[in-house]
């Protein structure tokens, strides 16, 4: 079993964030980012199930945050309230040197250097966008603390608010992994989808998704996997294998993102910005 040791520093994640932006056509959503540069640097799955801190964050991500937020301060890339992170027109024409002095400057400037404190420990005291993963991983641990049941009641109701009626928590056992069913109506057409909820903090392989396929065989087309968890590599090229259905994936990180979008368990508060124009009293 791999341990915290055993996981690239941010520092490494840095150059490869760049080269796989360069091979996306400069942008990549922080999944996609998550799946493709571990894949391009060889990262086995036990590193990538790591975990660290108090909210039980994986240890990969956390990383290759830090290293996003340093890239984002020298200019490499920027990224999108969606989450998308794309490279700048400087970022794409750097060279490893060049990458690794702008860097040098940055932490220069952001970075105050105690004595005796971990470079892991002055990563953190980056001032960048990637704040809003501490959200994430409070609510990731408040997920995996929930009850298998209550879990799949949660995506019983995160289901309806984005549109699913008939929406029925089954959970038989013997069932294929089936958890429950649900209809989507998308204008005139509706489509019958069966879903299951795996609340774990590991990774779903490819064996489990063609599990869920094979239980799906002449009920339905459409499939959904939800998990707290990642989806490997395999997995998702299974899930959109050419001439058999494709099933829907929602990792962890997608599932925050839902439950925040659908106001479930977390309150967004808006800050509001007063602006006084000077020039609209010029006429009285």
């Amino acid at each position: 079993m791999a341990a915290l040791a055993d996981v690239p520093t941010h520092e490494a994640f840095m150059w490869p964030i760049i080269e796989r932006l360069k091979a996306h056509g400069r942008s990549m959503s922080i999944a996609e980012m998550l799946e493709d540069v571990s894949q391009h640097m060889g990262l086995g799955e036990d590193v990538l199930t790591v975990r660290v801190g108090k909210y039980n964050e994986l240890a990969v991500a956390q990383r290759m945050g830090f290293a996003r937020s340093w890239l984002k301060l020298a200019g490499a890339v920027d990224n999108s309230q969606r989450g998308v992170w794309t490279l700048t027109p400087k970022g794409a024409v750097m060279t490893p040197a060049e990458l690794a002095e702008g860097i040098k400057q940055v932490q220069r400037k952001y970075v105050r250097k105690p004595q005796g404190r971990a470079e892991e420990d002055e990563a953190a005291l980056i001032v960048a966008e990637e704040t809003a993963a501490d959200w994430k991983d409070q609510l990731m641990a408040l997920l995996l603390a929930l009850d298998p049941s209550a879990f799949e009641r949660l995506c019983q109701r995160l289901l309806r608010e984005f549109g699913f009626i008939k929406v029925e928590v089954t959970g038989k056992s013997g069932d294929g992994g089936i958890d429950g069913t649900g209809v989507l109506r998308v204008n005139l057409l509706s489509f019958h989808v069966l879903f299951q909820c795996k609340r774990y903090s590991g990774s779903v392989g490819a064996g489990a998704v063609r599990d869920f396929r094979g239980a799906m065989v002449g009920r339905t087309d459409k499939g959904l996997i939800i998990t707290t968890g990642t989806f490997t590599a395999d997995a998702r090229r299974e899930a959109t294998r050419d001439g058999a259905p494709a099933i829907d994936l929602v990792d962890g990180d997608a599932l925050c993102d839902l439950l925040k979008d659908r106001g479930l368990g977390v309150t967004v508060r808006m800050v509001e910005e007063v602006t006084v124009n000077e020039a609209a009293f010029a006429d009285f």
